[in-house]
């Protein structure tokens, strides 16, 4: 604790400028693309260079990660507790999130009054062939295994990057002492890559206003207030699920507020809705977690498994989208197309994050599936989907930054007294390990493991 004070007080912590530039880049990016909307769209590239930017950085900080936490432990079976717990979760939370928002729709009928715009009606047909060339479970599954061990940090798959970290963790682990020097060089390792994407992280300004721009420009202010009633009851429904559902859970289990941990993450909120990625912020929230009191371990396993398999907030638009396009094509589901859309949803919202606009493309897929005669409707809400994708995204994240506590507690990993330290104010988050340097905290994880696996 007293190392963290110290260092505090040696550098000033210059990162508040970050995130005030992000907010002043934020508001100019929609100016332009409501005043000069060729121009805004223009700019777009600003926001997916720094989104790519991002990602590249996320395959290294996952294989450090995980390496460094399952290395470090000498019972295998801790680890595979906490993976097959987390999975479990992430099915059951899930199926939550897709019955809610089936219930909401119901509930609102927001598409009631709605007419196609026949200028978006072929985009349905199009995302549904995107989500078909991306493969059934099976392929998902099996596109797990890279094609050879290097390639899995090159190719941008987190599950891959998360299947050849075990591999690695669990080999060192294997060979005892002699993977100590192993062990140090992928700390090294980790302290580099920690370095780049804080010189990274400094262009967020940059990609926020090319990202907003382009958005508006692409779309206009009209096209929110024409959707308004889907948008609003969207966002309205992943605030319950968040604060009510997951927040319930959060204080029962963990006996933790929901409110503190949003504002323990509020940096990181507020980088989501200005990239509409929670890509962006899943660095952030691996050094957040482990600062929080989460062992290595557990947010290695937890966090990047949760970015491709808990996905709420996907979820929650997968069926109230449904829900809205049938109701505007004046064609409502029944509720055995209802019930059997659910099942669907629950098994093509887990390879969702395999797929480039993953939330129309898995829409359009089990439209097309179900009701091709929807298939064309999913073109109403192509305008508004990116403004929509901020409340994924947050729900997302939030849901993995609970899940990571959750699981932490029913496994032992998570020292609470530290939780209340740092979520009361007393023990903050060092802000220059993210944007000014970054020194790995004191190891105190293995020993703490070793119980735990007893």
């Amino acid at each position: 604790m007293s190392t963290t004070t110290v260092r505090g007080e040696k550098r000033r912590d210059r990162t508040h400028w970050l995130y005030i530039g992000v907010i002043i880049a934020v508001v100019a990016g929609i100016a332009v693309g409501w005043l000069a909307p060729e121009t805004g769209k223009s700019l777009g590239v600003l926001g997916t260079m720094f989104v790519d930017l991002i990602k590249m950085m996320i395959s290294p900080v996952i294989f450090c990660t995980i390496v460094l936490g399952i290395g470090s432990v000498r019972a295998a079976a801790s680890v595979g507790r906490i993976g097959g717990l987390a999975l479990i979760y992430f099915v059951g939370m899930s199926t939550v999130a897709l019955a809610i928002g089936l219930g909401v729709g119901n509930l609102l009928d927001p598409g009631s009054g709605l007419t196609l715009d026949p200028a978006n009606a072929g985009s349905g047909a199009e995302l549904a062939e995107k989500a078909h060339a991306a493969g059934g479970t099976v392929d998902f599954i099996a596109s797990i295994i890279p094609t050879s061990l290097l390639s899995a940090l090159t190719a941008g798959s987190v599950l891959q990057t998360l299947f050849v970290a075990l591999l690695v963790g669990f080999a060192i682990q294997g060979i005892g002492k002699s993977g100590e020097p192993i062990l140090r060089g992928i700390a090294h390792l980790q302290k580099l890559v920690f370095r780049i994407l804080t010189m990274i992280l400094w262009l967020a300004p940059i990609g926020a206003f090319g990202a907003i721009a382009n958005v508006v420009g692409q779309t206009g202010l009209s096209a929110v207030l024409q959707l308004g009633v889907l948008m609003i009851a969207f966002y309205l429904t992943c605030v319950v699920f968040v604060f009510g559902v997951l927040g319930s859970l959060l204080r029962a289990v963990s006996g933790v507020s929901v409110f503190k941990l949003v504002k323990y993450l509020a940096r990181e909120y507020l980088l989501i809705f200005a990239t509409s990625s929670s890509e962006s912020a899943l660095p952030r929230l691996i050094a957040k977690m482990e600062h929080l009191g989460v062992q290595r371990t557990t947010v290695g396993v937890v966090v990047p498994t949760g970015y491709s398999f808990n996905l709420d907030g996907t979820a929650i638009y997968l069926t109230m989208a449904a829900l809205f396009v049938s109701d505007a094509m004046g064609s409502p589901l029944n509720m055995g197309e209802q019930i059997s859309l659910l099942l669907f949803m629950i098994v093509a919202s887990k390879g969702a994050a395999g797929v480039t606009g993953a939330g129309l493309a898995t829409l359009a897929g089990g439209l097309q599936s179900h009701r091709p005669d929807l298939l064309d409707g999913v073109g109403l809400i192509v305008g508004v989907d990116r403004f929509m994708s901020e409340a994924r995204a947050v729900t997302n994240f939030s849901g993995n930054a609970i899940a990571t506590l959750l699981i932490g507690t029913w496994t032992k990993s998570v020292d609470r007294d530290r939780v209340d330290e740092v979520l009361s104010g007393r023990l903050p988050f060092d802000e220059s390990m993210m944007v000014d340097d970054h020194e790995p905290a004191p190891e105190r994880e293995p020993a703490k493991l070793e119980k735990v696996s007893v």
